[in-house]
């Protein structure tokens, strides 16, 4: 198997793609000496129904900007990401500091501020921020979650050297698909989870039950009322909002089911009108209540902020939550770590450029060839820039748009992410991968679901991994103690 010059194999444990190959690493020894033995037929035999059983089940995800079908089959590659358990705890501490802290943050940025009084963070960052609600200020949600859902998007460069590339905290996406994939390999493998240990996820709908139900309102009765509002069915993750709304034994609403009467949010049901405790919403912001955000919205619910804000109701994530997953306010999460936990930074971040500096943006503007540059705001792989991959002339039009509002992006370099390898009809080939593990946050606990969600790049060379410009999934392997 070839690897990619300048990149970490996490299979193999090599980086130069001239060397011999080497003998896998520890956690792949023992799936290796299964892989070994499989013939290559069966194997391509059960890739094949892999993707037979993902297209009766409906699992897809929409491409946008494309000319063909809007709607694709996710590609999932049968050979899972395996990491030791050792990584896993440091990644697990890591990941629950930074989750910590960036809760933290989101109390203080709606209240005294005390982060912008000592001058850690500039307030104009906020200020003219907007993801920052300032409806929100001053508003305590239950049980002081604003996090209750968060998916930290993590990449690996090295054996020891793990980045967080980004932070999730307003709708984060996904988790079907690490549920899903863990259910197909084990229908396809069964016999390979009886020889390799591997951690649970599939109690991750119990544990989210769970989670939001311990943050429901003081209102709220013994069994707490759990709804998803989603946007419809042609929101881009709708299969994961039913799936997820089905495991949990929650009730799918959307705006039009839901109303505001006695001080209560109530949805439809045959028996007359329900009041909810918590809704599990996947609804942006700007959508989510016509009197307080955007008034053409038909996608929220009438006055909810009102209730919100009363204590009448539970919202997750909270709203306003986004101001810590914005880029900008990313390059400052080493800063928000320490200033909230008293303690370093266990996950190290991305060096950052911010494009609102002079200085910053002269440089990024002369090393674009060799950048990638994101908008703050933006998700979903869509309006960033990778330098290395972008002709002359794309470089050229991005570097007007810089030019332009350079308040609106970050510039970072390009890393060489790891690779692990897919299974393709030739052999094992390397591919870039990421991994967004899923993290719970309740008063009284932080759960994070083993493993999460490894997206693949599935072309050859590229580092772009998102399922929306066409990247695939993995099952991603914790291994037991």
């Amino acid at each position: 198997m070839a690897v990619s010059a300048r990149s970490f194999d996490e299979m193999l444990g090599q980086r130069d793609a001239a060397a011999a190959p080497s003998a896998p690493t520890p956690p792949y020894e023992e799936y290796s000496r299964w892989f070994d033995a499989v013939d290559q037929a069966l194997l391509e035999q059960k890739a094949a129904d892999c993707e037979r059983f993902f297209r009766r089940t409906g699992i897809t995800f929409n491409v946008y900007g494309q000319t063909e079908a809007a709607e694709r089959l996710i590609p999932f590659d049968i050979i899972p990401r395996i990491i030791a358990a050792s990584e896993w705890r440091r990644l697990t501490r890591g990941i629950e500091q930074r989750v910590r802290a960036i809760n933290a943050f989101i109390y203080d940025i709606y209240h005294r501020q005390e982060i912008l009084r000592a001058g850690r963070i500039p307030k104009r960052l906020i200020a003219a921020n907007d993801a920052f609600l300032p409806t929100m200020i001053g508003v305590d949600p239950p049980g002081g979650v604003y996090t209750h859902i968060v998916g930290v998007d993590i990449v690996r460069t090295g054996p020891d050297d793990f980045y967080v590339l980004e932070d999730n905290a307003r709708t984060p996406s996904g988790v079907s698909y690490v549920l899903e994939n863990r259910e197909t390999m084990l229908q396809m493998f069964p016999e390979l989870f009886a020889r390799v240990r591997v951690r649970e996820v599939g109690d991750y709908p119990v544990n989210l039950r769970r989670s939001l139900s311990a943050c429901a309102p003081a209102s709220a009765h013994h069994r707490a009322v759990v709804a998803v509002l989603t946007p419809g069915i042609f929101n881009s993750a709708y299969f994961e909002h039913a799936f997820l709304a089905d495991q949990m034994g929650a009730e799918l609403v959307e705006g039009s089911d839901l109303r505001v009467a006695d001080g209560r949010v109530a949805m439809r049901t045959t028996q007359g009108f329900k009041p909810i405790d918590v809704l599990y919403r996947r609804v942006d912001d700007d959508y989510l209540d016509p009197l307080s955000f955007r008034p053409e919205s038909t996608l929220g619910v009438p006055g909810v902020m009102d209730i919100y804000r009363a204590g009448g109701i539970t919202i997750a994530n909270a709203p306003g939550a986004g101001i810590a997953d914005d880029k900008a306010i990313y390059s400052y999460m080493p800063e928000i770590v320490e200033f909230y936990t008293g303690e370093k930074a266990i996950l190290k971040n991305v060096p950052t450029w911010r494009c609102a500096e002079p200085d910053a943006l002269a440089y990024v503007l002369d090393n674009l060839a060799e950048l990638v540059v994101k908008e703050v705001h933006g998700s979903g792989g869509y309006g960033m820039l990778v330098g290395p991959t972008s002709s002359a002339a794309e470089i050229e039009d991005f570097a007007q748009k810089l030019k332009t509002r350079p308040d609106n992006y970050i510039a970072q370099p390009t890393l060489a992410l790891s690779t692990v390898p897919i299974f393709t009809k030739s052999g094992l080939a390397p591919r870039h991968v990421d991994l967004r593990p899923f993290v719970l946050v309740s008063p009284d606990r932080i759960d994070i679901t083993p493993g999460g969600l490894t997206r693949v790049a599935m072309k050859e060379g590229s580092l772009v991994v998102n399922s929306s410009q066409g990247g695939g999934t993995k099952d991603t392997w914790v291994l037991e103690e």
